[in-house]
């Protein structure tokens, strides 16, 4: 019996894949492209969830939760707010200069070579029928209840240091916008 057969959602695994890729890629370039602050923070969360979602087809299921609950949960909320305290107008457009567009594109470029380079010497399986290796040799390592233990016993300072510091950067940037009048509706003092 092959793996297909065993298992009929391996067929649908590719199309996944390639509809993920493409949503990632799809939404980053729109967050390249787009003019608009609070545009791109909405195609940043559609190309952070589609990253998870290919971490998930892997089978990295903590890396896929970090993903979704840091990034997409944490660090863009923690922009978009950043954004919206501190400027004065929230649709802010932004005009790059030339240099900003020419630095841009050559990074781009060496990125997509790199891309290019790791994907014609990768191969790929698509017709596996064997049994799937395992990574890892330890017993649990990696796992999310092992690394849930882990945070919340050997690394609970670190943990609630972390959720302090980034309460106080939202309090200050909230003083800073309120002391210049950036928040509308809010009262001067």
């Amino acid at each position: 019996m092959t793996l297909a057969e065993a298992h009929p959602v391996t067929r649908v695994a590719p199309v996944l894949f390639l509809a993920l890729a493409a949503l990632t890629v799809a939404s980053a370039w729109a967050i390249v492209a787009s003019p608009n602050i609070v545009r791109m923070a909405t195609y940043l969360l559609l190309t952070l969830t589609g990253v998870a979602g290919m971490y998930f087809m892997l089978g990295a299921e903590l890396l896929a939760a970090v993903q979704l609950i840091v990034y997409a949960g944490g660090t863009l909320i923690l922009i978009v707010f950043g954004v919206m305290l501190t400027a004065s107008n929230p649709g802010l457009v932004l005009k790059p200069c030339g240099w900003e567009w020419a630095a841009g594109l050559t990074v781009a470029g060496a990125m997509a070579v790199l891309l290019v380079l790791a994907l014609i010497h990768t191969p790929l399986i698509w017709g596996y029928e064997g049994t799937v290796p395992v990574v890892s040799s330890m017993e649990g390592y990696g796992q999310v209840a092992s690394v849930g233990r882990a945070l919340l016993s050997d690394y609970l300072v670190a943990f609630e240091v972390s959720g302090v510091l980034l309460l106080v950067v939202m309090i200050g940037a909230a003083y800073m916008a309120r002391k210049r009048g950036g928040i509308k509706g809010v009262a001067q003092s």
